[in-house]
């Protein structure tokens, strides 16, 4: 069977910021190396507890909200 390649948005450039901020909490609240796709079940796949999973989301959505209050401020 052959992988899957992953879906990527057409139009939007990645933010190299943006990227930066999900590999950041993506290592340090998941203990995941990179978000780069590997090719393999073994390293694009991860057990993450629901608990990290929450950690993960909250860090991402206060980045999302310091990004946003630091965009009106300019």
């Amino acid at each position: 069977m052959t992988p899957r390649k992953p879906r990527t948005a057409a139009t939007a450039k990645p933010d190299p910021a943006l990227q930066e901020t999900l590999e950041r909490i993506a290592r340090e609240t998941l203990n995941i190396e990179t978000l780069k796709t590997r090719n393999s079940d073994s390293l694009d796949f991860h057990e993450v507890a629901v608990w990290r999973l929450k950690e993960a989301l909250e860090a991402a959505y206060q980045a999302g909200l310091s990004a946003a209050s630091n965009t009106r401020s300019k």
